[in-house]
């Protein structure tokens, strides 16, 4: 199993987390399928009922007051196996809202623990998306997330489940309105019979093309890709300031490539 830098256990038959004595979490919070059809190609297609679930603020009790000195949250999701309809198991989408600590909208950082995931990014979710990518990582990869665009997450191989942890602030909020008005965002994930997965074009955007790809290096947000995103942080507690503080990186958002 992986091993992020700190004590916690991932019971997928559950879908839920545990955690060793020197470790701090919550109990999970769990999306049912009924939470996401809106943003589904088909909204009465079937599938698990619980889609995944989330333990937000986890972490080594060592750092729990410096995490919340510097508004840092790191959360943890596990994803159901399977399918739902011609889909993959993935969430509904949404924007990160502007946070009250730093004045503007803010970045995720993403750590594949185990299985396949996909972020479908999208730089609006008004009707030009602007950019739209697929960025797919596998286990110990990472996927940063930029401030202000659209995304969702697919577990990218129907036959496991998929778990991440990430880098959060954590005053987050989310925006949901123009994704569920366009049902979603700008390409569906199709799997076919081979579990590989194609794109679908969502009919309410504009016409627009994907590209898919492996994630960037972020060898410009001082990511060290041979250490975990959690052991970063513990090695230098600044290493995930742009995630807090955003702004200050304005040179590295411009014309980002996740």
């Amino acid at each position: 199993m992986f091993y992020p830098g700190f004590g916690i256990n991932v019971d997928t038959f559950n879908m839920n987390f545990t955690y060793d004595k020197n470790t701090f979490g919550p109990e999970v919070e769990v999306r049912h399928l009924d939470d996401i059809r809106k943003s589904m190609l088909d909204s009465k297609a079937d599938g698990p009922d619980k889609v995944y679930t989330i333990a937000m603020d986890v972490g080594d009790k060592l750092d729990f007051e410096d995490l919340n000195q510097r508004f840092l949250l790191f959360g943890v999701c596990t994803y159901a196996a399977g399918k739902i309809g011609k889909e993959p198991v993935r969430s509904q989408g949404h924007i990160h809202s502007i946070s009250a600590s730093c004045n503007s909208t803010t970045p995720e950082v993403y750590e594949v623990w185990q299985g396949k995931c996909t972020v479908l990014l999208q730089e609006t979710a008004n009707d030009n998306p602007g950019r739209v990518y697929a960025v797919t990582a596998k286990k110990g990869e990472v996927i940063v997330v930029p401030p202000g665009w659209a995304h969702c997450t697919v577990n990218a191989d129907p036959r496991m489940p998929m778990t991440f942890g990430a880098w959060c602030i954590r005053d987050y909020g989310f925006e949901y309105a123009n994704v569920r008005k366009h049902h979603g965002l700008a390409f569906y994930p199709i799997v076919n019979k081979n579990n590989n997965i194609s794109w679908q074009h969502n009919n309410c955007y504009k016409k627009t093309k994907i590209t898919v790809k492996n994630p960037s290096d972020y060898s410009n947000l001082g990511i060290n890709l041979k250490k975990t995103i959690y052991e970063q942080y513990q090695d230098n507690h600044n290493a995930f300031e742009f995630v807090t503080n955003p702004q200050k990186y304005q040179d590295v958002w411009y014309n980002f490539v996740p």
